[in-house]
């Protein structure tokens, strides 16, 4: 799952499954609440107090400098530290190094304007807070959430000792205190709680892989059983028989003549039972496959509506056209863009059923050989995968499809095929 997503950052928004969509999202958040806190705790504070004197104005420039080379740093590293978390790859060593050199530099400088009186109480104060974000949102990542409270804890006991060397009033001592443990707390909710809904996002999503494999799985399964069943005997009885036959021919036995022709006999039943098992599997009940259908995309967390199930009255082999349609349709629906609503509609209109399925949260147009033009009705083969095996299959019994985008994010299949179909229906759907 997660080896997919190198270059995701590269593709178009409605490309994106709806977690890799939360998950940019949220890095931009992040990024942007970066620069908006230094720029509103630190910047205009700061510009609008500092004292007109060249010292002062000196540390503050330096301030200012630093705290954009942290937001900067900040924003190289929330992709590392988001993927840490995630557990897609490990955290180099020493990588928030240079982003913990920033943040006490940028401790220091307002240390310095408090000593020097150069600004405003409460602008150091906002400074020490527009500091400890940036480095805050990484660090919450970074560490287990004990390991990052206990460290901001001592870290606050640290900055109150320093700030009530240039005031010693409880006030403001107090106000470090809590602007230290706010910046932390903020830190961890924005990023935790963040980076948390994204890891269930994506465990939600390779369960959904998953449930698709396996129903996949599970019907190669029922296949081959059912191929076992019908063969599995036959081919026991032909190989005693064709036995018999070889020692009674040597025998010069007449009977070897009569053991041959039985097992001749048993092999064009076998023959023909694959070939129902076969039609079987490739000419389902239609009620059973929009049953199917709406049962498979249901447990895929997809809300899925099937209307005009009443399908007894149709012929058996246009069931099994449409069954077919059903079965791929579903299919795309799971394995392609992020769909959350689907709706299965079966209508017949005169002397025509038609089948319409249709889902949002299209990332994109079938793939150009899905979307080749359907082969005049006769010369299809009736093989085929995808929607370009659909068209031959609808083609060569008189049917048409149309499979697209129809704005919205939606795309839409409609099937028609006529309510008295050609008796080649059989042979192309066998």
């Amino acid at each position: 799952m997660f080896g997919r997503i190198r270059g995701w950052q590269r593709r178009h928004w409605r490309d994106r499954s709806k977690a890799e969509r939360v998950e940019l999202q949220s890095v931009l958040s992040w990024y942007v609440s970066t620069w908006l806190f230094s720029l509103s705790w630190l910047a205009l504070p700061l510009v609008g107090g500092v004292a007109h004197r060249p010292v002062p104005l000196a540390v503050g420039g330096l301030l200012l400098l630093v705290s954009a080379l942290q937001c900067a740093e900040a924003n190289r590293l929330t992709r590392t530290v988001l993927d840490h978390y995630l557990g897609r790859a490990a955290l180099p060593p020493h990588a928030l190094r240079p982003a913990a050199v920033l943040l006490t530099v940028a401790l220091v400088l307002p240390l310095v304007l408090a000593a020097l009186g150069g600004t405003e109480a409460v602008a150091i104060r906002l400074a020490v807070g527009a500091a400890l974000l940036p480095f805050g949102l990484l660090y919450a990542l970074a560490l287990p959430m004990r390991t990052f409270l206990r460290r901001s804890a001592v870290l606050a006991v640290v900055l109150m000792a320093a700030f009530a060397w240039t005031d010693p009033e409880p006030a403001p001592i107090l106000m470090v205190g809590v602007v230290t443990v706010f910046g932390a707390l903020f830190s961890l909710v924005a990023c935790r709680c963040g980076a948390w809904t994204l890891s269930v996002l994506w465990e939600a999503e390779r369960n959904r892989e998953v449930q698709a494999r396996l129903a996949v799985a599970e019907e190669r399964l029922r296949f081959g059983r059912d191929l076992h069943d019908v063969m599995g005997r036959n081919l026991a009885v032909i190989a005693l028989k064709s036995e018999l036959a070889v020692q009674l021919a040597r025998r010069g036995r007449p009977e070897a003549v009569e053991q041959m022709i039985e097992v001749q006999r048993i092999a064009r039943e076998s023959q023909r039972e694959v070939r129902d098992v076969v039609r079987g599997y490739r000419e389902a009940d239609l009620g059973v496959e929009l049953a199917g259908a709406q049962g498979v995309l249901s447990a895929a967390g997809i809300e899925c509506a099937v209307r005009g199930t009443d399908v007894a009255g149709l012929d058996a082999r246009v069931q099994g056209v449409l069954g077919w349609v059903v079965r791929e349709a579903t299919t795309n629906v799971l394995r392609h863009g992020d769909a959350a609503l689907c709706d299965i509609s079966l209508d017949v209109e005169r002397d025509r059923v038609v089948l319409t399925v249709q889902n949002d949260g299209a990332s994109a147009p079938a793939p150009a050989p899905d979307l080749a033009p359907a082969p005049a009705p006769g010369r299809g083969s009736g093989r085929g995968s995808g929607l370009a095996g659909l068209y031959e299959r609808l083609s060569a019994v008189g049917g048409t499809l149309e499979a697209g985008p129809v704005g919205g994010g939606r795309f839409r299949v409609v099937a028609e095929v006529p309510l008295r179909v050609r008796e080649s229906v059989s042979e192309v759907t066998a």
